[in-house]
Formats: structure tokens, C-alpha cells, sequence
């Protein structure tokens, strides 16, 4: 199987900390990691991880993280004719404050990302048109988002959106994708209406549905992931763990999720692997460090 990522890709700056300081306080963090990131490059890597043949679409920065982000794909065997460098302009950046409980607190600078452009999905269309799936995020431009769903829609390409971090959409520019996958707080936005318990996703999912996206898939942290089509519903359980960083578990479902879709072509099986995929990740600090191997996975068993 191939898949395309088109999307974003960042470097992690992660503090862990005692707690959330308040407004316009100093505290001492406990420890710093610097890590590959992005929710694109995330989902990638989780992909390239568990065995499938990634095609990423991305701009870095004409500096050394730029660099860096570069070599980490290639070493994950990654196609890296479409990683592109944006002149002049800086890596995209993310620092990460987690504290003792897990939850973490994230604020990104684009930087680079913001330069990829239609022209870029266009210039790679060629390659584009051999892969069996393209996933999608929201931390490249919009125009360039839209332009690659109507692509994907016109060549006959499934693609994937995931509307991460969350973001007011043009509900036609992005229904004919065949996979939307937020989690509570970006339904609620796009779908207009309040999402804080399994019941209210489930209606707001499928107000979605009903005004044409096919699959809706809403991640729920520790409640599960919610698979809403035309022909129903389905809660899928969480695989129980005991966290110690949730930074990426988003993206370690839909990496994992798209690649066992392309695999198995059933959607159970690959909500219910992701889910475990994505707990797995969240036993281990950082992001793309804490997604294993296919082989590690899979002997852990169900």
C-alpha cells in the first residue's frame, strides 16, 4: 500500500513540569526533550512505522530543524521527493508543556508550513494518482487543504481529514471526503453544536453524515472512538493503559487507522487496532518516539 501525507511537520520542544503555571508566573521545569513533530509528519511516521510505503507532501525550514526533519524521514524510509524547503523561512516549531498527570498544553508556529501551497500538490500529482489513500490536517494552509480534498475527489484518491488543531471549515469544500475525523472539540465546531458526552457526538456526527460526508469518525480520548455512517453508529471501547503523556495520540489513530483500513478493508478491525495503536503511544513521552514498530505491536497482543 502506499499513502500520501499531505500536511505539516514540526519540531517538539517538551517541558515536562510540576503543573500549569498561572498567568504571568515563572516555574522550573523538571526536564526538556527535543523531538521530531507535526501532525502530519506524525501520522506519517506512525504509517512508515507499522509498514507502509509514505509519500509525504510537506515544507520545512531552510535551517537545521529543517534539516533534521529531512533526514528523520529518510531514516524511516519515507519518499522525500515531495519534502520541500521554503527559502529563508524557519522550521515550524512546537513547544509542549505536560505535567504530572499527563495533560499537555501545545502552541505551534507554523513557520514553513505555511508555504505549501496548491502548486505543490498539483506538482506531485503524477505520484499522487499510485497512492491508495491521502490524509489530511489543518496546519497547512486552507487553500491548499481544499484544493487537495477536490483532487482526491476528481482522481478517484480516498482521502482522509483530519480537522486538527480545530478551525472554521467551508462544509462544501470539505464534504466528499471519504473519512472526517475529529475529536469532540473540532465537531462541535464544525458541526455547530455542543459535543461533551458520547451522545451528543453521536448527534452531532451524524447532523454531519446527513449533510453528506460518508464516515465520521470522532476520537474520545479515554471514551473510545465513535464510527458514525449512513448505516449507523458504532462506539468502539478504549484499550485501557495508564498514560504518561497523551502528546500525539490523535495522530497515532489515524496513522495507525489508515493503515490498517488500507490493509484489512474493515472498518472494525481498524478502529479497534487503532484504538489499542493510540493507547499504546500514549505509555511513552514525546510524540513520534512513543509510536513502535508494527512488529512490537503486534506481539503485545489484543
Amino acid at each position: 500500500m502506499k499513502i500520501a501525507v499531505i500536511g505539516s511537520n514540526m519540531i517538539d520542544l517538551l517541558t515536562q513540569i510540576s503543573r500549569m503555571p498561572e498567568q504571568g508566573e515563572t516555574i522550573e521545569g523538571l526536564s526538556f526533550d527535543m523531538g521530531f513533530g507535526g501532525k502530519g509528519a506524525n501520522q506519517a511516521v506512525a504509517m512508515a512505522r507499522l509498514g507502509a510505503d509514505v509519500l509525504m507532501l510537506t515544507r520545512v525550514g531552510d535551517d537545521v530543524f529543517g534539516r533534521s526533519v529531512r533526514e528523520n524521514f529518510e531514516q524511516l524510509g519515507m519518499d522525500t521527493r515531495y519534502v520541500l524547503t521554503a527559502p529563508g523561512v524557519s522550521n515550524g516549531v512546537a513547544p509542549i508543556f505536560v505535567d504530572p498527570t499527563a495533560n499537555n498544553r501545545i502552541v505551534i508556529v507554523k513557520g514553513a508550513n505555511n508555504h505549501l501551497t496548491p502548486k505543490d500538490v498539483d506538482d506531485a500529482a503524477v505520484d499522487l494518482k499510485k497512492c491508495d489513500l491521502i490524509v489530511l490536517q489543518l496546519e497547512v494552509p486552507l487553500e491548499t487543504v481544499y484544493h487537495a480534498i477536490a483532487w482526491g475527489a476528481e482522481h478517484g484518491v480516498p482521502v482522509i481529514l483530519n480537522p486538527a488543531p480545530a478551525a472554521e471549515l467551508d462544509f462544501e469544500a470539505i464534504k466528499s471526503v471519504d473519512f472526517f475525523v475529529p475529536n469532540e472539540t473540532e465537531l462541535s465546531l464544525i458541526a455547530k453544536m455542543p459535543v461533551n458526552s458520547v451522545d451528543e457526538a453521536r448527534s452531532a456526527a451524524r447532523a454531519l453524515v446527513e449533510r453528506g460526508i460518508r464516515n465520521v469518525i470522532v476520537t474520545l480520548g479515554s471514551k473510545g472512538a465513535l464510527l458514525v455512517t449512513e448505516k449507523g453508529d458504532e462506539l468502539f471501547p478504549p484499550f485501557t493503559v495508564t498514560p504518561v503523556d497523551t502528546t500525539g495520540a490523535g495522530d497515532a489513530f489515524i496513522g495507525s487507522f489508515s493503515y490498517y483500513y488500507l490493509k484489512t478493508g474493515d472498518l472494525a478491525v481498524a478502529m479497534t487496532t487503532a484504538n489499542r495503536y493510540a493507547a499504546l503511544s500514549t505509555t511513552k513521552p514525546g510524540t513520534q518516539k512513543s509510536f513502535i514498530a508494527r512488529e512490537e505491536f503486534e506481539e503485545k497482543g489484543s
